[in-house]
Order: structure tokens, then C-alpha cells, then sequence
């Protein structure tokens, strides 16, 4: 039984050194892992780009920097949360809040600083007009469009930008093949090389550009969206405060 056990395992031993070795008997090369390839492939292309491509690369880095933080910023529960107007009007039906109570509320969201403002106002000055009230809101409106808006002019920025940087990879890759000419004939290495600056600009130029221009033009509907939204709360919340300002004039 020991002998044949002792057998069982030189063949096992030697039928996995069969399946290490190729069809001649020969070691098959280590595997390379795919991730290793993958870089190794990228780097290839952006070497195969030459400079002109590293403007491109960064700004694709800010530009995907970007579009994540606008994302994250221009989110509803941080700048118009749904049931805010209704939870304010309903806190101030019967009296105005006290001064902690409204802080509350302009660190709540953006439309809350705006609605912060108006019991400011009240608050502050009693016999307001309503003009006045009207006026503290847009001032307030106008500060909260200017923070929705905060990088998306970057943003478009580089929507502008990149193909025009990709079409200048073009024209230096166009300068090197014509450079490649030689009287006594062509150097097949620099007309290559020129070609794939070219090419390589114009299409990583034009990826570039086209997500960013999408995502300009969506954060800017929600950005309009929003401004929409706190205007119309604005007028709703106007002559729901005036009731305590004509209540104070005839006490």
C-alpha cells in the first residue's frame, strides 16, 4: 500500500509538471497581470502623444474634479430641500422665531439662507416696507445664485478649451510629418510619430470637451431649476411676513 501510494504521487507530481510546460516541453512564460498591461498600453499612448497631450490630461483631471464636487454640492437637501417653505411658514404662523432658531435655518441649505434673510429683515426693522423685504430677498437670491454657479464657468471653460488644445496636438503632429521629409527620402519613424500626435490630440481633445460640455450645460439647468424654486419661495413667504409687519405698525 506505502509503494503504491509513493506511486500515486510521482505521477501526480508529474502530470502537473506536464500541464506547467507548453506543447514541446517548454516552460510557459509567467502570465502578466491585466492591470500591468493596461498601464503599460495607456503609457504607450501617451508617449505615442507627445506633449501636446499633457494640457489635455489635466484638464481632464480638474474637469472630472469638478463635475464630482458639483455633483456632491448642487444636491436638493443642500440647496432646496422640499418641505422647507411649508416647515417655515408653519414655524412662523402664529410669531417670528427668536434669532437662534432663524441661524438654524440659514445653515439648514441654500434656500434656507435665503429665507433666513426676510425674518432677518423683519425681525431687525418692524415697520419694513415690503419693498424693502423684497429687496433683502433678492440680495440674498443674487449671493445664492452666485454660489450655485461657483466652477462652472472652469467648467465651460475647459468644454472651450480642449478642442482647441487637441487641434493644436494636430497641427504640431502635421509640423513633425511635413518635418519628416527629408530630400534624400522619408523617415518612416518621425512620419509615425507625427501621425499619432496628430491623431491622438484630435481624439483625446474631443473626449475631453464633450463630457464637459454635457455636464456644463445639466448643472446649469439645475442651477436655473433652483434659482426658479427660491424666487417663487420668495414671493410665497413675502406676504406671509407682512402680516407681522402691518400687526406691529397698528400695536
Amino acid at each position: 500500500m506505502a509503494g503504491s501510494a509513493s506511486r500515486m504521487r510521482r505521477h501526480n507530481a508529474g502530470v502537473t509538471r506536464a500541464w506547467q510546460r507548453g506543447p514541446e516541453g517548454h516552460n510557459r512564460p509567467p502570465e502578466i497581470p491585466l492591470a500591468a498591461t493596461e498601464r503599460a498600453r495607456l503609457f504607450s499612448i501617451i508617449q505615442a502623444a507627445g506633449w501636446p497631450i499633457w494640457p489635455l490630461l489635466l484638464c481632464s483631471v480638474i474637469a472630472l474634479a469638478l463635475v464630482i464636487e458639483r455633483f456632491s454640492s448642487l444636491r436638493t437637501a443642500r440647496v432646496a430641500p422640499p418641505r422647507l417653505l411649508d416647515e417655515v411658514i408653519s414655524v412662523t404662523r402664529a410669531t417670528l422665531p427668536p434669532a437662534d432658531v432663524v441661524n438654524k435655518l440659514a445653515e439648514n441649505s441654500v434656500l434656507g439662507k435665503v429665507l433666513a434673510s426676510g425674518l432677518r429683515t423683519v425681525i431687525a426693522e418692524p415697520r419694513t416696507t415690503e419693498a424693502a423685504l423684497r429687496g433683502a430677498f433678492e440680495s440674498a437670491g443674487r449671493a445664492a445664485v452666485h454660489l450655485l454657479e461657483r466652477y462652472l464657468n472652469t467648467l465651460g471653460t475647459i468644454a472651450s478649451a480642449a478642442p482647441l488644445l487637441g487641434l493644436m496636438g494636430t497641427v504640431i503632429g502635421m509640423i513633425e510629418i511635413f518635418g519628416s521629409q527629408a530630400p534624400t527620402g522619408n523617415n518612416p519613424a518621425l512620419l509615425a510619430h507625427g501621425i499619432s500626435v496628430a491623431l491622438y490630440n484630435t481624439a483625446f481633445g474631443l473626449m475631453v470637451a464633450i463630457p464637459s460640455l454635457m455636464f456644463y450645460r445639466y448643472f446649469r439647468g439645475r442651477v436655473d431649476g433652483y434659482t426658479l424654486d427660491m424666487e417663487q419661495a420668495a414671493d410665497r413667504l413675502v406676504p406671509h411676513l407682512m402680516r407681522f409687519v402691518v400687526e406691529r405698525r397698528h400695536s
